[in-house]
């Protein structure tokens, strides 16, 4: 068993162990999701009554 002691880094294993030496933080699921409506709320199409037919039908 040899126990050799590491030599000094040179720039490029400085730079790769700067830029990937270590790992993103968590995201959060929450900060993964995004919500908001499929459509936008249309006034005129909700104000419809789906019974007033049968008022204005058989009276």
């Amino acid at each position: 068993m040899t126990t050799e002691k590491p030599g000094p880094p040179d720039a490029d294993a400085t730079r790769r162990r700067a830029r990937f030496g270590t790992l993103p933080e968590r995201v959060r699921v929450e900060d993964m999701v995004e919500e908001k409506p499929a459509a936008v709320p249309d006034s005129a199409r909700d104000a419809y009554n789906s019974d007033e037919w049968l008022v204005r039908t058989c009276l």
